[in-house]
């Protein structure tokens, strides 16, 4: 009876110690897939990294086109062009030169930037300022502009102007005028032969000149 007993006791754990290897087997055995898994998923991540990689490719900003220094230099001188600038473009020489205004004295006119100018000595003047005093189109006043520097009666001085660029004129050559001298006696005098400085008859002592100063004085000055 005792060893019958002790055979099962015997049996038993042997059941026991295999089951036992059975449950650490199982353990390994789930143990495993679960690294596999993990594996799997960090490959799985590394694609979006790549992805992320593209994505900052595609963001960056196609880069300007490098302008050469003749572009540049064209750039800039289109924005300063001026009004008589683009003109010249599309006038010639002679359409300058010969530059009129309907039913207005050019001669006239000219005196008058001319006198305008003189008085304003090397300083100059904008022209857009003396356009509006002659009130004349800017058009028309930078055509006349043109003609006159085309004459060597003005020089043009580009400066840059409240933003703007335009022109100042400055007078470089006065036109001859007799108007100062039209009434003078000289021109018409019986004794100009016999006249000099240290003579009898001298500008010194001459009353007909002393008159016509006088006159002159008397006059009234022109408005400007």
């Amino acid at each position: 009876m005792t060893s019958k007993k002790d055979s099962l006791i015997e049996e038993a754990s042997k059941i026991k110690a295999e089951i036992a290897v059975l449950k650490e087997k199982t353990k390994i055995l789930d143990a495993k897939p679960s690294k596999a898994k993990k594996s799997v998923k960090k490959t799985e991540e590394k694609p979006s990294k790549a992805k992320k990689s593209v994505k900052k490719t595609e963001e960056k900003p196609a880069k300007a086109k490098k302008l050469t220094k003749k572009e540049l230099e064209e750039i800039k001188r289109k924005e300063e062009r001026t009004l008589e600038e683009e003109l010249e473009e599309q006038l010639t020489e002679n359409e300058i030169e010969n530059f009129q205004i309907e039913k207005v004295d050019m001669e006239r006119l000219t005196a008058r930037v001319c006198d305008t100018l003189a008085e304003k000595e090397s300083d100059g003047m904008f022209q857009s300022e003396l356009w509006k005093k002659l009130k004349l189109s800017s058009r028309d006043g930078s055509r006349l502009a043109l003609k006159l520097e085309r004459m060597g009666m003005i020089y043009r001085e580009k400066l840059l102007e409240k933003g703007r660029w335009t022109y100042k004129l400055i007078l470089k050559k006065t036109p001859i005028s007799t108007q100062s001298i039209e009434n003078a006696p000289c021109l018409v005098c019986p004794v100009e032969q016999k006249c000099s400085l240290e003579g009898e008859i001298s500008p010194r002592n001459c009353q007909l000149i002393e008159e016509w100063v006088l006159a002159e004085m008397k006059k009234p000055s022109k408005n400007k």
